[in-house]
């Protein structure tokens, strides 16, 4: 409420504490009821606000991408961890969406550069203002295409992606939040949700730099069939990595020097 409020009249918050005492006009009455209701029509906040704060970074959203989720942060942290003392760190981000994930990483990691892929151009766009926003535009190319297409021939120290995990049938069963508001096209990972993962297995070995790392999120339930599949595709420390809340949420691995 207070953060729909502070959105609604245009102001932080400690500004909001200054000056609670102070009556509203109508006209600001109307306008907080109005994002009011869209909460209570479960239109998630940070959809409403269009931002989101992700790795101590604000995050501008539109239609067309995730709202960057806490866990996806396990990403970055290992990113950092395997790329620490690299100045020339290459990062290939894989549905980029709001370019959370790399951007994220070169907040940390001054040296590095990225590359952000989406196959949506509205995604797309996103990512490019946040790079702007962020001071990191000058590091950070986003590329629209399909996966590995548009990078053919090109290797990276390190691959990172947040794909579309979630099976086709179980979408619409979801929370409203994530239901209605979520863009499909981020969330529907196929028939049995392993769709990307199969591609990104497929070609992780091709691009990635002998000893780079592939890091990539996961259902809580797909640990052991996400991490089959890297480990067949040839990648060699195959690790499941869990959250905050003890479910498997990331799997890693490295390309074999």
């Amino acid at each position: 409420a207070r953060v729909l409020l502070q959105f609604s009249l245009g102001i932080g918050q400690t500004q909001l504490i200054a000056t609670e005492a102070e009556p509203a006009s109508d006209t600001e009455i109307e306008a907080y009821e109005t994002l009011v209701s869209r909460r209570l029509g479960r239109e998630p906040v940070a959809r409403i606000v269009e931002q989101q704060e992700f790795y101590g970074l604000e995050f501008g959203l539109n239609a067309a991408t995730l709202i960057p989720r806490p866990e996806t942060e396990m990403l970055v942290d290992f990113g950092i961890g395997h790329l620490k003392g690299r100045n020339d760190a290459a990062i290939l981000d894989l549905g980029t969406g709001t370019g959370c994930i790399a951007l994220s990483l070169l907040a940390n990691l001054p040296g590095a550069n990225g590359i952000g892929v989406d196959l949506s151009p509205e995604a797309l766009g996103q990512a490019r203002e946040n790079a702007v926003a962020l001071g990191l535009a000058g590091r950070f190319e986003p590329v629209a295409g399909s996966w590995f297409t548009p990078v053919a021939g090109r290797r990276f120290d390190l691959i990172v992606s947040n794909p579309p995990y979630i099976a086709s049938n179980v979408i619409a069963g979801l929370a409203p939040e994530v239901a209605q508001y979520d863009p499909t096209l981020a969330l529907d990972g196929g028939p049995d949700g392993l769709g990307p993962y199969r591609i990104i297995a497929a070609g992780a070995a091709n691009h990635l730099v002998p000893g780079g790392a592939l890091a990539v999120e996961i259902g809580f339930d797909q640990g052991p069939a996400v991490a089959h599949l890297i480990e067949s595709a040839g990648l060699s420390g195959v690790g499941v990595e869990k959250d905050l809340s003890g479910h498997d949420r990331m799997v890693v691995a490295v390309s074999p020097d």
